[in-house]
């Protein structure tokens, strides 16, 4: 039996959304390209950030974060990209999930620019040491890469980071009084032995020795 929403007041369709919303305007209508043209290309080789939204094959859905130094993402052409896939904890969410269904999407950042990159389109995994060798940081080569065909590409306004101050240290929240990473991660997994202290010496031998 199929379970009822929690949420009520709820938008059923295309019509009703824009009846509530409107109508975009012209310019974000047109706005959209289907590949990377050089103003995309150079925002990408600045962008040192990036979150990567997958769905699995029962249409759950994953976003992950993904950073280096800028240009770790390397566009080949007009149409494709790459992204490394660096070592980890080994879950492999994003991975998993685009072997099952491959389409993506992309959000590119910039510290201190408001406006965001949005790509949406079609990955594959990749072991061609053609692409991964010239990703190769600190002597260790990326295990996999994330090749991107680009079937959207478009520019993002910046009102989420200009309402949420997100560049601006002097609206920074203070954080000491927050739950460290360790402590949460220790309570999610609730395994006998794991404690707060073994997860933060742990955390902290990864971020050390195994970035790469």
């Amino acid at each position: 039996m199929k379970s009822e929403p929690s949420f009520k007041h709820l938008i059923h369709s295309i019509a009703e959304l824009c009846e509530v919303a409107g109508d975009p305007g012209e310019l974000a209508n047109n706005k959209v390209i289907s590949y990377l043209d050089q103003n995309c290309m150079e925002f990408i080789k600045h962008s040192p950030f990036l979150v990567l939204s997958t769905v699995n094959q029962i249409g759950d859905c994953d976003a992950s974060p993904r950073g280096d130094q800028p240009g770790f993402v390397h566009v080949l052409d007009s149409t494709r990209l790459i992204i490394p896939e660096r070592k980890g904890n080994k879950r492999l969410d994003s991975i998993q999930n685009i072997l099952t269904q491959p389409s993506v999407g992309l959000l590119f950042i910039i510290p201190g620019t408001g406006e965001t990159l949005r790509v949406n389109g079609t990955a594959y995994i990749t072991r061609d040491p053609k692409y991964l060798e010239k990703m190769t940081v600190q002597g260790k080569t990326p295990l996999l890469g994330i090749g991107v065909e680009v079937k959207e590409c478009f520019l993002h306004c910046a009102k989420a980071f200009k309402r949420s101050k997100l560049w601006e240290p002097e609206h920074w929240p203070e954080t000491g009084h927050l739950p460290s990473a360790a402590k949460m991660m220790a309570a999610h997994a609730n395994m006998p032995g794991v404690t707060e202290e073994s997860v933060e010496k742990n955390l902290k031998e990864s971020y050390k020795k195994r970035l790469y």
